[in-house]
């Protein structure tokens, strides 16, 4: 059996890396932003926080909020053919304009 090599994050350098004008403090109105059912929304890594990260293979990906489960949020994607679920912090999100 073939053993796995590395984490979640590992060779995520180039995606998670953040432009020199928005390092520093995130932002308390990410933090606590509020979404509603059906919201659709872009997931886009905050990487100063951990908490409620989702696989780096979906970064970008469109989704559907469809539901609330403490403080995170149900998140529908369709991943090729395949409707998947994700549970994410709203750090993570970002409101689609």
């Amino acid at each position: 059996m073939v053993k796995r090599i590395g984490t979640l994050r590992n060779r995520t350098r180039q995606k998670f890396t953040k432009d020199s004008n928005c390092k520093g403090k995130i932002s308390m109105t990410d933090y606590f932003q509020e979404f509603k059912d059906g919201d659709k929304v872009v997931l886009k890594t905050e990487s100063a926080v951990q908490k409620g990260m989702y696989h780096p293979r979906f970064y970008g990906k469109v989704g559907t909020i469809i539901g609330k489960e403490g403080r995170c949020y149900r998140i529908n994607i369709v991943d090729i053919h395949k409707s998947k679920t994700l549970i994410v912090h709203p750090v993570h999100l970002k409101r689609l304009q």
